[in-house]
């Protein structure tokens, strides 16, 4: 039985250890070579923001700040008053320019629905502003940044939106390609990617949607599926693992029997030797006249600890004087103690 175990163990080892080798050799020969990467200046001619870019293409990422370096002018988003503040140096501190309010969140209750901005983006002299809420719309928007004086005494000069596009998706980032003229917008649904593409050929002020596009992500039981249609794969796996499984517990609980076992014979060794005994007993040597003599000792032993007492009763009636205190005579009414 030993052996066998050392043989299985041996065997699953070393399917284990060529599984890992053909993965590994598969990873190092099967994977092209990763592509140099190419440090790209910024396109800043434009004015299009440079967080954007990536060396090799545009990387997607939400911005919550943006510099617009040949003006000094900084764009920030304040996401607890869901607005868009535009900032300027003046001298060792920042003056706010003007403000642009994606959602007036005073007085509501439906958080969800709230459009909060979660990117932010400088092209040309305009400022591009994605908000998006919890549940499925967004919009961009092309805010001029010329403010607007308030009328207000406590209040500060607004940003006026020049055009907006909706969209019924969660979107969270966007970034502009100047080579085909289009604003790429990414947003998640529960299955997947969602892409929306604005056209800016005409001009930020005339920006139009130009395709939108779906990406489901397959689940893992899609991809069993596709590569099992029947599921006869799977049902093998199964009752392979099972099969394994009883056949490892098998083994360590015959293992364990044989462990206890062998303990108790060696205990059984020990005492015999404690006591003067040469010859080693087997449990199944012993026959029944002993077991009936170890009983009548130990009932022998335990009547011993007992003393011998005499039956005698001891009770001894004790006179006490009469007392009217509970005679019931006295609870009686009169009325029934006449006799008429």
């Amino acid at each position: 039985m030993n052996k066998l175990i050392k043989h299985t163990v041996a065997i699953f080892v070393g399917l284990l250890l060529l599984v890992g080798g053909v993965e590994a050799q598969r990873g190092h020969h099967g994977r092209p070579a990763p592509a140099p990467i190419e440090v790209m200046p910024a396109p800043d001619a434009d004015g299009i923001c440079p967080m954007h870019f990536a060396p090799n293409g545009v990387n997607l990422v939400a911005n919550q700040a943006c510099y617009l370096p040949e003006k000094g002018m900084f764009a920030v988003i304040d996401s607890i008053d869901c607005a868009v503040d535009l900032l300027q140096r003046d001298g060792a501190t920042m003056k706010r320019i003007g403000r642009f309010t994606t959602d007036v969140a005073i007085g509501r209750h439906d958080l969800k629905n709230i459009l909060r901005p979660v990117s932010v983006s400088f092209a040309n002299d305009k400022i591009l502003v994605l908000a998006s809420s919890k549940k499925d719309s967004s919009f961009l928007a092309v805010v001029g940044m010329e403010p607007v004086k308030c009328s207000e005494p406590n209040g500060f000069d607004t940003l006026k939106a020049i055009a907006i596009q909706s969209f019924s998706t969660n979107a969270y980032a966007f970034s502009l390609d100047p080579k085909s003229q289009e604003i790429i917008l990414i947003g998640k649904n529960p299955v997947g990617y969602d892409f929306n593409m604005l056209s800016f050929a005409n001009g930020l002020e005339n920006i139009s949607k130009s395709g939108n596009f779906h990406y489901h992500v397959p689940k893992q039981s899609e991809r069993i599926q596709a590569s099992d249609p029947h599921g006869a794969g799977l049902a093998i796996v199964a009752i392979l693992v099972v099969f394994f499984a009883l056949v490892c517990i098998n083994f360590i609980m015959g293992g364990y029997g044989k462990l206890i076992q062998r303990i108790q014979n060696r205990k059984s060794t020990k005492v015999s030797k404690v006591s003067g005994e040469t010859a080693t007993t087997k449990p199944g040597d012993t026959s029944g006249e002993v077991y009936a003599a170890i009983a009548a000792a130990i009932y022998a032993y335990e009547e011993d600890l007992h003393d011998e007492e005499d039956t005698v009763i001891t009770i001894q009636k004790v006179e006490r004087a009469w007392t009217p205190w509970n005679a019931k005579f006295y609870n009686m009414n009169r009325y029934f103690s006449t006799r008429r």
